[in-house]
């Protein structure tokens, strides 16, 4: 039987998050077909062996999984980063914007956030035309329903709000990121300006790959609480994003699905008694959370300054050639 080209796949994770991503990983396995071999990438700046040689458990003959260990090669910004960071964020939100200049390898790549079931062959994603876009992704649902998200997309990011597309799940056309210098520019954008956002990542992404973005169904990347209704025969991929956990709350959408792939793994009592003791206080702190992001989107509305203008101001520096984010942030004395 012929075997087709690796396909890469990228997830971020750190110690804390390895039992959720076993589960997508177990559900990407279930999912998977002897006709391609798949390579998942475990992008990490800080995970034990323990929990490293039990997501290797996961592994086939086709399926293989390794780590990255990004805390050198993203050294030179790591405190730069660290300190733009606000509430539950870590530094590996960012990782996928580092994707294709730390794998100069791959022309294509998969990256899928951690808390995601996938009941479909990603293959099917790799095999896309992506045509000359830099990104396959799908609206991002969350911000469509939200009043308060969908007038932040368009004064913040200059952005229909169906065009604002979730990075949970990204086709990513490597070759033409790099060449767009994709990575040079956020870093220059968020050390220069350190502007006020909504989700660090994502809105950098929407604005960098703005009009050259692929859209598709958003049940390629199913957000439970947000969005047409699908049954599990329709879906490719749950995202349980947000505060909207099964392993918290028992009455999300889709939750029996998490369930039906946690069961097959060593996680399965821990996850079960974390959505047993999952208490008020931490409800009540989610709750928080939320209105706390509503009310950041309404204050940024009002700043006169919007990240879209610093876009466009700083265009003339970093659509030049010889670009580097790094000589010019020394120039400009805006290095620690």
């Amino acid at each position: 039987m012929k075997v087709e080209q690796e396909i890469p796949i990228f997830f971020s994770s750190d110690d804390n998050y390895v039992p959720y991503l076993t589960v997508a990983i177990q559900s990407l396995k279930e999912h998977s077909s002897a006709e391609h071999t798949y390579r998942i990438i475990i992008l990490t700046s800080s995970m034990n062996e323990k929990n490293k040689k039990e997501l290797k458990t996961l592994e086939t003959k086709n399926i293989k999984i390794d780590f990255e260990d990004v805390s050198k090669s993203l050294a030179k910004i790591d405190k730069e980063l660290t300190l733009r960071l606000r509430d539950y964020y870590s530094t590996a939100i960012f990782y996928r914007l580092f994707i294709p200049n730390l794998f100069p390898y791959y022309e294509k790549a998969i990256y899928l956030d951690a808390d995601m079931v996938i009941l479909d062959d990603v293959a099917k994603l790799f095999e896309m035309e992506m045509e000359n876009n830099m990104l396959i992704a799908t609206t991002d649902m969350v911000v469509n329903e939200s009043e308060s998200f969908r007038e932040y997309s368009k004064v913040a990011l200059g952005l229909e709000p169906e065009k604002y597309i979730n990075s949970g799940m990204l086709v990513m056309n490597l070759r033409e990121m790099r060449k767009e210098k994709i990575e040079q520019k956020f870093i220059y954008l968020l050390l220069k300006y350190n502007m006020e956002v909504i989700a660090p990542d994502q809105d950098y992404l929407n604005l960098l790959c703005k009009d050259r973005i692929k859209y598709i169904g958003e049940n390629w990347d199913k957000m439970p609480d947000f969005g047409q209704d699908y049954e599990e025969k329709d879906l490719h991929i749950i995202h349980y994003n947000m505060m909207r956990k099964p392993w918290h709350y028992k009455e999300v959408p889709y939750s029996n699905v998490f369930w039906k792939y946690a069961e097959k793994t060593n996680y399965y009592d821990s996850l079960k008694y974390e959505l047993n003791n999952y208490s008020q206080e931490q409800v009540r702190a989610d709750m928080q959370g939320v209105e706390n992001l509503t009310k950041l989107s309404d204050k940024i509305i009002r700043n006169d300054l919007q990240l879209i203008d610093v876009v466009h101001e700083t265009k003339a520096i970093t659509e030049n050639s010889d670009f580097n984010a790094f000589e010019v942030l020394n120039i400009e004395g805006l290095l620690i």
